[in-house]
């Protein structure tokens, strides 16, 4: 079906021919690619940490990467089932040269990735992205002699670890929440999330209700934690009289919550809470992807800090992070990124915050969202075809919308007094997003059917 190569590492569907999918060849090449780029770093010794999420093709691609490695003079250390955020933090606490997580994130259960980390448990960069694919197309890699092969090591105490991180975090106050002795339903999305985030709660002193909490990798549900997925979560939090839900994708770097009354707190203000929690206690600026809400910017400039706005993509968002001294930021799919906890999206230090936050709340969840506004994004896709000139078709929108704002620093945003669109390719499937936000919900449906049918038109 698909074979993606990004900022978001090497993703696409497992089966099919080679090139063309992520066939065992494919995983093999950029392994190799990535291992070799890594030995041309860092010499002839290194070590890469291993983790992956619960889906049905992951210890089939595990076993594929490991020894791929193993077979460079890589030594590994595999820390099994496991959460991107967890993989980023286990590189820094092995002092390992890079790490790899096998996880297609969001994408239904025929997907598959490689996520590609360096010695800080960040995205390697674009540059170095490209280095990685000219070696898998030039297949430019030595494999080791018997005697230099790699060695293997399971390690087993990173979830502990990630969780005592989180408790342990300055701004996390456990004590507060236990107290309030909340009951949280948990969708976990048969995936790694379920070995993480109810220890976690429990941790924190929150009851757990847990929903598809078997880590079988055949999802029970689209698992892109969007409201139109989370319906079962949103009912049972209402016949368990739960104080709120919690809903986390395959890989733990996405988060959103659902209010006692079953409505959605809203994927877009997960970042938007946590960031006016963390900036009352620690002033400074934030940064999030340029098809976030503009919630964000108002919270950042509330506390006497400057906002700035990113292109798509984690790597993307702690560029310009580290470049303006951001406090906090993420992306509105419910990404939150802490600095100084680490510089990845990560659900867990997310939810700690976020709780933390609100238990300093009087009443419940759904009065908490009240303290913040109710933009609406219309979030919309069109899938490509093999062979479309996105580029032209956005010059000739950029054309026709001349007299409008424009950036085209990822793809095209184009703005209309307080209301804004931005029409981007994904860095994860063949299609193009078309997101518009407004005060109102039908204005931002109506601008993004209006791009989406001036997109139809140039196809």
């Amino acid at each position: 079906m698909a074979l993606i190569k990004s900022i978001s590492g090497i993703r696409g569907t497992i089966g099919g021919k080679s090139g063309d999918n992520l066939t065992p060849l494919d995983v093999v090449k950029f392994a190799a690619a990535y291992g070799s780029w890594l030995l041309d770093k860092k010499g002839s010794h290194c070590t890469v940490v291993i983790g992956r999420d619960g889906r049905i093709s992951g210890s089939l691609v595990q076993q594929l990467v490991v020894n791929t490695l193993l077979g460079l003079g890589i030594d590994v250390v595999d820390i099994g089932l496991s959460t991107t955020p967890t993989v980023e933090m286990a590189v820094v606490w092995e002092k390992a040269a890079g790490g790899i997580i096998i996880t297609a994130s969001h994408n239904p259960k025929e997907w598959n990735a490689l996520k590609l980390l360096n010695e800080d448990g960040e995205f390697i960069s674009a540059a170095d992205g490209a280095i990685v694919l000219d070696k898998a197309s030039k297949e430019d890699f030595t494999f080791a002699q018997v005697e230099k092969l790699g060695t293997y090591k399971v390690l087993e105490t990173t979830l502990q670890q990630h969780i005592d991180a989180v408790v342990s975090y300055p701004l996390v106050n456990a004590e507060d929440i236990s107290k309030k002795k909340y009951k949280a339903v948990v969708d976990v999305i048969n995936s790694t999330g379920a070995l993480f985030v109810p220890p976690l709660l429990k941790a924190l002193g929150v009851d757990v209700v847990l929903l598809n909490g078997e880590v079988t990798g055949k999802f029970a549900h689209n698992p892109e934690p969007l409201p139109e997925n989370l319906t079962e979560l949103s009912n049972a939090v209402r016949k368990h009289k739960a104080d709120f839900g919690i809903a986390v994708d395959p890989d733990v770097d996405r988060l959103c919550f659902v209010c006692e009354d079953g409505s959605m707190f809203g994927e877009e203000y997960t970042l938007v809470a946590v960031a006016d929690y963390v900036l009352s206690k620690k002033p400074g600026n934030s940064v999030s992807n340029m098809s976030s809400t503009k919630a964000l910017k108002e919270v950042t400039l509330k506390h006497g800090g400057s906002y700035f706005p990113s292109a798509v993509g984690e790597v993307n968002v702690v560029t310009k992070m580290k470049a303006v001294d951001a406090v906090i930021g993420g992306e509105g799919n419910g990404g939150i990124i802490v600095p100084d906890f680490h510089y990845g999206r990560d659900a867990l230090i997310g939810i700690g915050l976020f709780l933390s936050s609100l238990a300093t709340h009087k009443n419940g969840m759904k009065s908490f969202r009240a303290r913040y506004p109710d933009y609406f994004i219309s979030k919309n896709k069109i899938e490509l075809e093999n062979g479309i000139d996105v580029k032209a078709i956005f010059e000739r929108i950029q054309k026709k919308y001349k007299h409008q704002p424009v950036n085209t620093e990822d793809g095209l945003k184009i703005e209309f007094d307080s209301d804004w669109v931005h029409l981007r390719t994904s860095n994860t499937e063949p299609i193009i997003r078309i997101y518009a936000e407004s005060n109102f919900e039908t204005t931002a449906n109506n601008i993004a059917l209006r791009l989406m049918q001036d997109i139809k038109e140039s196809l």
